[in-house]
């Protein structure tokens, strides 16, 4: 019986030591990009597709996670000076980017989002249509340079957050808005439509980052990434967030 008793504790103490000894990672992701990471007021804390994918791999691996929200563009600084460890949110693979920081295999693919007022009845066909007009775009986002570089739009205005974007395109401040069509989708209210049949000017991959070097957590996401795709888990979480 004795021996049974110390079997018991000795299991018990190893257990103790384990859930210890787990690395707790703090993950970055922006408060207003539905359905990848948004704030849910209701509970006060950072939910969305993203959240959940970085939940399961954290389960899988055997980590714990404390989700901060932070704007967009202090996404990156923050993991390259140290105050955050991993980044999961509707991060854009870009040349620029992988300069800064370290991406995973790619998640989710899309291409840009374009919205108008309900009132413009216009069909737009490209964006030579937008030609002299003025535009909004979210700031630190992929879409900002390629839109800049058509030479098209008479400016290109920045936004804290796409629904910064979607109110001034309501209210006719701005002619429209670009930005990640899967948020966009989300975001639209009875004030805009989204314009169909445009040819995106880009098309990106989003995943999650890690620090410059960091290949050792580089290498654990990428595991679950791998296995969380063969076996289907990845494609549920999009399916919850109606992303597949």
């Amino acid at each position: 019986m004795k021996l049974l008793k110390c079997v018991f504790v000795f299991l018990l103490m190893i257990t103790f030591a384990h859930v210890a000894c787990a690395e707790n990672y703090r993950v970055g992701a922006t408060s207003t990009g539905i359905p990848f990471s948004f704030l849910d007021k209701k509970t006060g804390s950072i939910h969305g597709m993203m959240i959940d994918l970085i939940q399961v791999i954290a389960k899988d691996q055997g980590f714990t996670i404390e989700v901060q929200g932070l704007p967009f563009t202090t996404l990156i600084p923050s993991l390259q000076a140290g105050r955050i460890d991993i980044v999961s949110c509707a991060l854009g693979i870009t040349q620029q980017r992988e300069k800064l920081v370290d991406f995973t295999i790619p998640v989710y693919t899309y291409s840009e989002g374009v919205v108008v007022s309900v009132k413009d009845a216009r069909e737009y066909k490209s964006y030579d249509d937008f030609k002299g007009e003025v535009v909004g775009a979210q700031m630190g986002t992929v879409w900002v340079e390629p839109l800049k570089k058509t030479g098209i739009f008479k400016e290109v205005r920045l936004y804290n957050s796409m629904a910064d974007v979607i109110l001034d395109v309501g209210l006719g401040r701005i002619k429209a808005g670009f930005g990640d069509y899967p948020i966009i989708a989300y975001q639209t209210s009875q004030g805009v439509r989204i314009v169909r049949g445009i040819k995106p000017i880009l098309t990106v991959d989003i995943g999650m980052a890690v620090k410059k070097g960091d290949k050792a957590k580089l290498e654990m996401l990428n595991k679950s990434l791998t296995k969380l795709k063969a076996d289907g888990t990845l494609d549920k979480i999009l399916v919850r967030w109606s992303l597949k």
